[in-house]
């Protein structure tokens, strides 16, 4: 048998410093190289040949910056410094980096930075020589030396006086910078230009640094005010301080499921205005404005609010666009509509159903609060249209969120705070985690109830740390109550959330008015009609509120339930298309002879019964609209449920268009492509001339053929070179089993799997020693 045990590790080499990175990367040990894939996942796509191959991959540009994004300002200060020496083109030793660090970091913390920095191969080399990849300084979130210069000697207060008494063309000259790039390229900054010109006298004033004679740079102090944001430096070695007010995790708590349970209810107010009136796609893709002021005076949600709903509800696939089921028009146009996952969401639990939209939200590439502002053609932003995507949007919320997840439950900070803090510790975004874009994703985060009074809720701190949300929130919400307070002015109260049978009653025969943690419903005329259309009884409607009600029945209420009952019904419409039958004649006759009757062209069939070719929805209608109380009734007589369900779309796979991330191997699959680099160095350190002549021409294929059939017989492992059907050539150490048929038949160490070679493509083939 085959010994497929894993090869002992490489010491690192002491005696000669590494003359590169691919040396010193042989060097490291398996594990060093296993975490170095791990931190820099797109390292291993596709797995690296040999050791060389994961060097050059390291020190490209693009690979560099991606694992900059995840650097501290520390981090781009220690590069900072490695750069001004010249790290990059000669070693550096560590004493050279202590006396340029002077002090305003402990020597035990800039170790670990540099540890850090080494562990992702962006620093290579021991403390006698470190030396940079060079394409790290180019991933520095500010200009080389500009950390070194220092802040601004202005505070934040000096700043804002300078800039009351600055003249209009200068202040727009800095708008200009702080809104771009902080570099400015102008003659103006040279030694003998008139000290009463703007770029000279913002000079004078501290507001601008020069950097040369045709170079200007806004101070990044000076751009935070100008942008309204809290004055401080990023490229400061030391985290800024944050600012937190404590209040009881379960006050957070509690805030937040009241949010949710508003979420849910929203979003079923919206999905039930979409069912029953879909909105026209736009041209140009989304939701128009108009439609959305429908939506809003339909449901009764802020606009703003619905803005977000809507983005959600289509997110978690609830809503879509395409040709609604039934339609709404012959033309086949697409509109937003409900899917018919719709129906099943409106049914799950009330922890289910928030998880779906909560997820949906913290996942989703979109902003929502895009929505209303201008786009570059000055054109507000339509809700669901192209412009609100954001593929950055789930980085973003999952750095904000994070922010607050270090803090003890219920520390709530200031989205000032939250996004000084972000600025240190994730420099290259800072741009885009100001403070507007903080504090609206946390306006949208407690919205959807992870954050609740500026503090992360114990759902929220389960869905970024990839606990059971789900079940978090369920034990955060208010158990349901099976009661609610009848009042005399005909309204109820539910003082909490109402078990779903009761809801779905309690909402059949009122009508709500006030919604929250405690609800607020209204019976009418119209609501009790609704309900006996429905098929409750008078006698069931009265025993509702007789048996959940805490309060006293109030006498008006069962007045007004008996008398719409002694009304409704007397006038009966049936399928025919329909048919209308009375058993008062009068009362029929008193319909024939009204204009209604001709819309719908009814006619007389007895004196109490008449038939229209109309459908039944559109007789019950009509009927009521013209002053009748109809009810509805099946063959059998007894009366039927007519509510609209609402308009439907097919379920579609979502997709949502966020470039994944590159997935990070697990441990298995990182210790596997380790081995299978140490194999391809192995082989291209055995087997760059193997089966290959003096004169350099190639050995015949009848030795290559005789030469692995032996192994084969022997069991011994060969270095052969292969070139693939890309025409990339690799080395690899192999234990042959067999060889026919033109290929060679072996079991690759690196890959712990039997490979086929064919032979055609084998180019050299040396024994092991």
């Amino acid at each position: 048998m085959t010994d497929t045990a894993p090869r002992p590790e490489r010491p690192r080499g002491t005696r000669q410093p590494a003359a590169n990175l691919a040396e010193w990367l042989s060097g490291r040990s398996d594990d060093e190289l296993a975490d170095l894939l791990r931190l820099r996942p797109d390292l291993a796509v596709p797995p690296p040949a040999t050791v060389a191959v994961l060097a050059g991959r390291a020190e490209q540009r693009t690979s560099v910056m991606r694992v900059a994004d995840g650097l501290t300002s520390l981090h781009f200060s220690v590069i900072e410094l490695l750069a001004l020496e010249r790290a990059e083109e000669a070693p550096v030793t560590f004493d050279v980096l202590r006396d340029a660090v002077n002090g305003r970091v402990p020597v035990k913390e800039l170790r670990r930075v540099l540890d850090m920095l080494r562990a992702r191969a962006l620093v290579w080399g021991d403390d006698t020589g470190l030396r940079l990849v060079p394409a790290a300084t180019s991933a520095l979130p500010w200009r080389v030396g500009r950390a070194i210069d220092g802040a601004t000697t202005l505070g934040e207060d000096e700043i804002v006086a300078a800039l009351e008494r600055i003249e209009p063309a200068e202040r727009n000259l800095l708008d200009t910078l702080a809104g771009s790039s902080p570099l400015g390229r102008t003659r103006d900054a040279a030694p003998g230009t008139p000290p009463d010109r703007p770029v000279q006298r913002l000079l004078a004033a501290q507001l601008l640094r020069w950097i040369d004679d045709d170079t200007v740079e806004l101070p990044h102090e000076v751009g935070q005010v100008l942008r309204g944001e809290v004055a401080y430096d990023p490229a400061s070695l030391r985290p800024p301080p944050v600012r937190t007010t404590h209040h009881k995790p379960a006050d957070v708590n509690a805030a937040a499921a009241g949010e949710a349970l508003e979420l849910i209810r929203h979003g079923e107010d919206v999905l039930a205005a979409l069912g029953a009136s879909p909105a026209p796609v736009l041209r140009a893709g989304g939701l128009g404005v108009r439609e959305l002021k429908r939506l809003v005076k339909a449901t009764g949600i802020d606009e703003t609010r619905l803005g977000v709903v809507v983005e959600i509800l289509v997110a978690a696939g609830l809503v879509a666009a395409g040709p609604p089921d039934p339609p709404v028009s012959d033309t086949g146009d697409s509109y937003w509509a409900p899917t018919t996952a719709a129906d099943s969401w409106l049914n799950a639990s009330t922890a289910h159903r928030w998880y779906t939209l909560a997820g949906a939200w913290y996942e989703m590439p979109r902003m929502p609060w895009f929505i209303g502002q201008r786009d570059s053609a000055d054109k507000p932003i339509a809700a669901l249209s192209e412009e609100g995507r954001a593929p950055s949007a789930p980085e973003d919320r999952r750095a904000i969120l994070s922010v607050l997840a270090e803090l003890e439950p219920g520390d709530a900070v200031p989205p000032a705070d939250v996004s000084v803090s972000l600025s240190w510790q994730r420099p290259r975004w800072s741009s885009r985690l100001r403070t507007r874009s903080v504090e609206n994703t946390l306006h949208e985060a407690a919205a959807v109830g992870l954050v609740a009074r500026g503090a992360l809720s114990s759902p929220g701190r389960a869905l970024l740390h990839g606990g059971d949300t789900e079940a978090q929130m369920a034990q955060v919400l208010p158990d349901p109550i099976d009661y609610v307070l009848v009042q005399a002015d005909l309204t109820i109260v539910a003082p909490g959330p109402l078990t779903a049978d009761l809801l779905d009653r309690v909402t059949l025969v009122a009508d709500i008015e006030s919604a929250g943690a405690a609800s607020m419903y209204r019976i009418s005329e119209d609501s009790i009609r609704r309900a006996l259309d429905a098929g409750m009884t008078a006698a069931e409607i009265r025993a509702l509120f007789g048996t959940h009600s805490r309060t006293p029945v109030p006498q008006s209420l069962t007045y007004l339930v008996d008398d719409v009952a002694r009304r409704h019904g007397r006038l009966r419409a049936g399928v025919a298309s329909s048919f209308l039958r009375c058993e008062d004649p009068a009362l029929l006759a008193e319909v024939l002879a009204s204009p209604v009757a001709e819309a719908l062209a009814l006619r007389a069939l007895a004196p109490t019964v008449a038939v229209s070719q109309a459908p039944l929805r559109a007789v019950l209608e009509e009927l009521r609209a013209a002053g009748f109380a109809p009810a509805g009734e099946d063959s059998s007589g007894a009366l039927v449920d007519l509510r609209p369900r609402g308009a439907r779309v097919p379920v579609r796979r979502n997709r949502s268009g966020r470039t994944r991330a590159v997935a990070t191997p697990d441990a298995e699959q990182l210790a596997s492509m380790v081995r299978t680099m140490r194999a391809g160095d192995l082989a291209a350190d055995t087997g760059k001339t193997s089966g290959i002549r003096s004169d350099g021409s190639r050995a015949s294929s009848a030795a290559t053929v005789a030469m692995l059939a032996t192994a084969a017989r022997n069991r011994t492992s060969v270095a052969i070179g292969y070139v693939d059907a890309q025409g990339v050539a690799m080395h690899r150490i192999v234990d042959p089993i067999g060889v026919g048929g033109g290929q060679l038949e072996a079991f690759d160490p690196g890959t712990g799997a039997v490979r086929r070679f064919t032979l055609h493509r084998i180019i050299s083939v040396r024994p092991v020693e």
